[in-house]
């Protein structure tokens, strides 16, 4: 990775790249942030992308593509089957991963459905590091069960500790001896839910050892590969010089299947699965034409194929997969110099803000990352995403299980905010938690029974959010 030292001695992340294409952006005065936020039922996923300054919901398919990958577009084979567009897809996978079969899919939710379509029966489990909502859905919807078994420390919202996603090999192992059906182990690199934390290679060693040992099935989320290929390199020991595509290898190597998403690694609209063994590809192969469309392009467009084709290759360039953590850190360490409560160490995928304690008046009943959430919009017309309570769904019972974490998750996509845009979010933010007890909570008005958190609407429990309003226009004046 290129260093490059400042002479005052600042640690300020240096982009890689120069912007070639630009988008305007909007910014609405406070009052009309209200009732934005009113309009969309106090949930961001229903903001109109047009009422948004920072959008920093996702990094999932908002990533900027580079010039290379654009070219490409203009490649693709439109044939319907036999597309030399997928041949180049296939192999480039192939040579990264060293895994013969490629399925393709339209995104990585596709290919968690295909997986567990397959694999998942009546009370089997699942057990991983951490859930994703949808790869959770996807095996309760059939049946099955999840057991999340991250080591203890992973559950620590500040830590000094690098791979705080790592599973409890030794619990997995306890569980296979215990007699239970194993549907296949699900291992996440770059755990969403609690802070964006990596994985490390001794761990996945471990992993894969207790997979042989009781003939379990490893499968791989590698959405956030590129994140934690760039931790790898800068926390585990012996691997600070190893090329990122040697990596990338070695973490397939130990894998039976791995899937992904290409809105998150490759940086265009596609995922899909690679696979080790033929028996299992043919098992999953007929599910891709029910689902997905046809076996060369598994409900994808032709062009992003190509981009992804190139993005895969650009990944592993070790420049670029230091883009997203180095934004982070930089975010994460200003704010928590500031005094807002920060997962620590920063992770991959964007900033989290640790609401627990950034509103702990405001109880997990009422979603504090959800307010958070909502106020921060109001605060600057940043638009983040809640992980907590919210993005967890009621069980069969009607009551409401909790989260182990309430976390605001603030992505930063690759290669797409400026550094002043990034300080611009750190001093709303630093602002809101100046006036955080004016934030009060959320409750449902429509509360869908499954991922409720995409479409839900919410109001708020009190006129909190005209206090807040009322309260930057007496700082800031006629700022917007």
């Amino acid at each position: 990775m290129t260093q490059v030292k400042f002479h005052s001695g600042a640690a300020i992340p240096l982009e890689m790249h120069k912007v070639r294409i630009v988008q305007k952006l909007r910014l609405l005065p406070v009052e009309d942030r209200v009732a934005a936020m009113n309009a969309a039922g106090n949930n961001t996923f229903l903001l109109q992308n047009a009422d948004v300054f920072m959008d920093m919901l996702t990094d999932s398919g908002v990533n900027a593509m580079s010039d290379r990958q654009q070219s490409a577009m203009l490649l693709a084979d439109d044939a319907y089957a036999g597309s030399a567009t997928y041949t180049r897809l296939a192999e480039k996978l192939r040579e990264i991963f060293g895994m013969e079969f490629f399925l393709p899919t339209h995104q990585g939710r596709a290919a968690e459905n295909i997986i567990s379509e397959t694999l998942v029966t009546p009370g089997s489990v699942v057990p991983m590091n951490y859930h994703f909502t949808t790869s959770k859905a996807h095996i309760t919807h059939r049946g099955g069960e999840v057991v999340e078994l991250i080591r203890p420390e992973g559950l620590e919202v500040t830590s000094t500790l690098g791979f705080k996603g790592n599973l409890d090999a030794a619990a997995l192992a306890e569980l296979a001896a215990s007699g239970r059906h194993i549907a296949y182990v699900r291992v996440e690199l770059g755990t969403n839910l609690i802070g964006g934390q990596p994985l490390s290679l001794a761990n996945l060693r471990e992993i894969r050892q207790v997979c042989d040992e009781f003939g379990l099935l490893l499968v791989l989320d590698a959405s956030l590969l590129a994140d934690n290929l760039y931790f790898i390199r800068e926390r585990e020991p012996g691997y600070a010089d190893v090329p990122v595509a040697a990596i990338a290898r070695e973490i397939a190597d130990l894998s039976d299947v791995l899937y992904f998403s290409a809105r998150k690694l490759g940086h265009a609209r596609g995922g899909g699965i690679c696979l080790r063994e033929r028996a299992l590809h043919d098992r999953m192969r007929s599910l891709v034409p029910f689902f997905e469309g046809f076996l060369t392009y598994g409900g994808m467009s032709v062009r992003e194929m190509e981009a992804i084709t190139v993005g895969l290759e650009e990944t592993m360039d070790p420049d670029m997969i230091s883009q997203g953590p180095l934004f982070i850190r930089y975010m994460v360490d200003s704010l928590v110099a500031r005094g807002v409560p920060m997962i620590t160490p920063a992770g991959g995928l964007g900033a989290h803000v640790n609401a627990m304690e950034f509103l702990a008046h405001v109880p997990q009943t009422q979603y504090p990352a959800g307010a958070l959430a909502a106020a921060l919009y109001i605060a600057g017309g940043i638009r983040g995403m809640e992980r907590g309570t919210m993005s967890e769904q009621r069980n069969p019972d009607g009551s409401e299980p909790l989260a182990n974490m309430e976390l605001l998750r603030l992505a930063l996509p690759r290669r797409v905010f400026t550094l002043s845009q990034v300080e611009y979010a750190i001093d709303r933010l630093t602002w809101l938690h100046e006036n955080r007890e004016l934030v009060g909570g959320l409750e449902f008005v429509e509360e869908p029974p499954v991922l409720r958190f995409f479409y839900g609407r919410l109001e708020p429990t009190s006129d909190w959010q005209q206090q807040l309003a009322a309260k930057f226009r007496a700082d800031f004046g006629d700022s917007l």
